[in-house]
């Protein structure tokens, strides 16, 4: 088995759908499996799988158990020697898959590889980010997304890439362990990034791959729930693995944040951003 794939699906049967059509239509030369976790749908997606996709291995969760216990979930599963973690809210293209692997078995170092995310119109995501220390997270909250996220036209070593597809070696597993799991939804694959750095090893970007992606297909509630996990994911991240000041000044960072858009709601009488940066602050306290 050269590669296993897995998805995790909460609720999105149409996406799930034309994601695993385009794995087996543009995933010829690979042996592969595919193992969907599905954190307890209620939309017909098993029974979709079921009677299309037979072939697929199915874990049924009774419970939504987040992107990250799910993923690990199957990764305990799998004996392959790379694995991918993939949104169901993608579509492989012009053999994606067969590329990501060629590339991560000829560049022995590659250890974590990202494909090039695109939008329908092939404009390319920016899928690349920098480690979030405190002047990144800086930037990252108070800058336009373009000038501190990248989509680069070479392959290149990274900080991390986008959880969306993620091409992982078990090396990682053995040496740094799983995802974790007190992450819900967002900055799991960074933190996991950060971990296989520190361990010594090197996530890249390889551009020659593209895989489409439909930003928060796979979100419970769009642009509210990512901001929020977000959210919940830098306090916890700062909490790992920084100093209590250090946490302390991440707070401050994302309080001003809120604040801001929250005012700024206020004044435009936007329900929206009044309640989600409500929300928003009271988790940065």
């Amino acid at each position: 088995m050269d590669l296993s794939i897995i998805i995790v699906n909460w609720n999105t049967k149409e996406l799930l759908d034309n994601c695993l059509a385009s794995i087996y239509e543009q995933t010829g030369k690979l042996k592969y499996e595919i193992i969907v976790v599905d954190n307890a749908s209620t939309d017909g997606s098993l029974d979709m799988i079921e009677k299309k996709y037979p072939k697929v291995r199915l874990i049924r969760n009774k419970i939504n158990l987040g992107f990250a216990k799910a993923n690990n979930l199957a990764i305990k599963e799998t004996k392959s020697d790379y694995f991918l973690l993939l949104n169901s809210d993608t579509l492989i293209s012009d053999n994606s898959l067969e590329k990501l692997i060629n590339f991560a078995k000829t560049k022995k170092e590659a250890l974590i590889v990202g494909p090039r995310l695109v939008n329908s119109d092939n404009s390319s995501q920016l899928s690349v980010g920098r480690f979030y220390t405190l002047g990144n997270t800086m930037l990252s909250l108070f800058l336009p997304e373009k000038l501190t996220r990248y989509a680069y036209k070479d392959s290149r070593p990274v900080d991390w890439v986008s959880g969306a597809c993620f091409l992982v070696k078990r090396d990682v597993v053995d040496k740094v362990g799983y995802l974790d799991e007190n992450f819900f939804m967002y900055v799991e694959e960074m933190e996991y990034c950060y971990r296989a750095r520190k361990a010594g090893m090197q996530t890249y970007y390889y551009p020659d791959a593209k895989v489409y992606h439909l930003v928060r297909g796979s979100s419970e509630s769009g642009k509210k729930g990512a901001i929020l996990g977000i959210y919940r994911g830098l306090i916890y991240f700062y909490r790992k693995h920084f100093a209590p000041w250090q946490l302390g000044m991440v707070k401050f960072l994302l309080q001003i944040k809120a604040g801001g858009a929250f005012f700024l709601g206020f004044l435009t009488n936007n329900k929206y951003l009044k309640e989600t940066y409500a929300e928003a602050f009271k988790l940065a306290q």
